[in-house]
């Protein structure tokens, strides 16, 4: 089990450079900047990651009467936006893939400013090193982010060639991770089935995946992003703050089962969307 828990951590790390890369060989700079020029929807993503998560992780918490380990957990998820999975769920929707990025990087960097005010608020004796988080945050997906784009706009045919490549790895990465969680924490997950901490986690990604339909505009492929988006958190943020912070071992594994319940609600609920964006575009 320790050898499984070692190779989580390089395992997430290929994954998400792999997948930042994919999506900035794909895309370009404008394409990712201009969605977020309507006010009106960014302001709409702000309160619902910001405002209404943290407000439902409090209600779900305080509902369930959740014990105090498995409560901070939420509260810490309800804080971390920005899921470096979006991009790869948001092309599995087909929702809009640019501004599932521009919206993964502005909810990541509000972030970074975000946690270390409020969950001090939230929590009592929580300290957050917005440096630690923000420095993994721009190496893990700034950085590949922006490399990616970069050979995009100098070597566009370099970057047909290699997107199809880090995408086919950051799909075995994915898969590879999911496992690997699983089975290193199967005893920490079968604990909680008393506890109610999965039926908070599952209430908590439904109450996101809600929130962010309703606020996600009037087009369904800005709909399905923001669903997607609000629903999956910054699942490395929160871990980074949980390790630093608590000594209670619970705390972590609440982060981690709302991460493996996650990926197993949203990726069937991005296949649905995909389905149901098919369906209007027939009808239309």
């Amino acid at each position: 089990m320790e050898l499984l828990n070692k190779a989580i951590s390089p395992t997430m790390i290929v994954f998400v450079v792999s997948c930042m890369l994919a999506v900035g060989l794909s895309l370009t700079a404008s394409q990712i900047v201009a969605p977020l020029r309507n006010v009106r929807l960014v302001a709409f993503a702000l309160l619902a990651n910001f405002v209404l998560m943290p407000l439902v992780a409090i209600a779900i918490a305080t509902g369930l009467q959740l014990d105090e380990p498995l409560s901070a957990g939420l509260l810490l998820l309800g804080t971390a936006a920005g899921a470096p999975f979006l991009p790869l769920l948001a092309g599995i929707a087909k929702g809009h893939l640019a501004f599932s990025v521009g919206l993964t990087v502005l909810l990541m960097v509000f972030s970074v400013g975000y946690m270390p005010l409020v969950l001090p608020l939230l929590l009592s004796g929580v300290s957050v090193d917005p440096l630690k988080i923000a420095t993994s945050l721009f190496l893990l997906m700034l950085l590949p982010l922006g490399v990616g784009l970069a050979v995009k706009s100098s070597l566009g045919r370099v970057a047909v060639r290699l997107e199809p490549l880090f995408r086919k790895v950051s799909t075995f990465a994915l898969v590879l991770l999911m496992l690997l969680i699983f089975v290193a924490n199967i005893r920490n997950i079968l604990s909680l089935f008393g506890s109610r901490g999965v039926l908070a986690s599952i209430l908590f990604l439904v109450a996101g995946s809600i929130t962010g339909w309703f606020l996600g505009g009037s087009a369904v492929e800005t709909r399905s992003v923001m669903s997607l988006g609000t629903a999956q958190r910054n699942i490395a943020a929160a871990l980074v703050v949980a390790k630093q912070n608590f000594s209670d071992p619970q705390v972590v594994v609440m982060v981690v089962v709302i991460a493996i319940v996650g990926l197993i609600l949203l990726f069937p609920f991005a296949r649905w969307l995909a389905k149901r964006s098919k369906e209007q575009g027939a009808s239309h």
